[in-house]
């Protein structure tokens, strides 16, 4: 039997939780204002209330809406504001979605690290690093191409890991790796022979690509990663004020 999130149900109820995203995004539901009843919801998309429950739990998980059954959901705001794991975590990010993540290992790559890796990692001209070649999942579907470069010491415990574990990171913290600090670049780039073949789409297509370099307290690095999704499946929404600046990592 087919889980909740998957086949053509969980397809209906992930795009509707997106639609009902952006329309919240984009000012059409004010913060403090109330949502469409279950039934108006299901009637204006077409879908089952079974749907719309489906993809309202979504939003819920996602601090935009309030948790009352039985009567209008209130807005809360645009986005919560997401924890240091879920915006590092694809896996605790799903998760944190109601979604279902995956991940399936395609090369882990032994080998001198390159001029840049080593820039970036802060290690030595001729050191050695794991390169690890992920596809990742939502609802067993790809969505994105993660490759990551990790220090010798971090990446000889990534390469004992499941080929098909749903995450490193949690596996890493679970041996004692201990991240703190990550920064994120985010920009375009256009797919390659590698990224058509392993999400389904034609080369030259426009990816998203999130960069990332991760720390320990001490600054030193733990991994680099650049990870490409297809269009349509994350958006990013930064939220600053002169108290304090959020990133937040959403679906669609």
């Amino acid at each position: 039997m087919a889980g909740a999130g998957g086949g053509a149900a969980g397809a209906r109820y992930r795009q509707l939780a997106a639609d009902l995203r952006k329309a919240i995004a984009s000012g059409d539901y004010e913060s403090g204002g109330r949502l469409p009843s279950e039934e108006e919801l299901a009637q204006q998309y077409g879908v089952s209330r079974g749907t719309v429950r489906q993809a309202l739990a979504v939003l819920r998980a996602n601090g935009l809406v309030t948790s009352r059954r039985g009567s209008r959901r209130v807005v809360l705001g645009t986005a919560r504001t997401q924890s240091f794991f879920e915006l590092m975590s694809f896996t605790r990010w799903a998760r944190s979605l109601g979604d279902e993540p995956g991940g399936r290992t395609i090369d882990v790559e032994f080998r001198l690290a390159t001029p840049l890796e080593c820039e970036q990692l802060a290690l030595a001209p001729g050191a050695q690093v794991y390169r690890v070649l992920r596809v990742r999942t939502l609802s067993r579907v790809p969505v994105m191409i993660e490759r990551t470069v990790y220090p010798e010491y971090i990446g000889s415990l990534v390469g004992g890991l499941d080929p098909d574990a749903a995450s490193h990171t949690e596996s890493l913290v679970d041996q004692g790796v201990v991240f703190t600090d990550a920064e994120h670049t985010i920009d375009l780039v256009f797919a390659d022979a590698e990224d058509a073949r392993l999400l389904g789409c034609v080369m030259g297509a426009p990816l998203m690509r999130e960069r990332r370099r991760v720390t320990d307290p001490a600054g030193t690095p733990l991994a680099w990663s650049e990870d490409r999704f297809l269009p349509g499946t994350v958006s990013f929404t930064v939220h600053n004020s002169v108290a304090t600046t959020s990133l937040s990592r959403r679906r669609g």
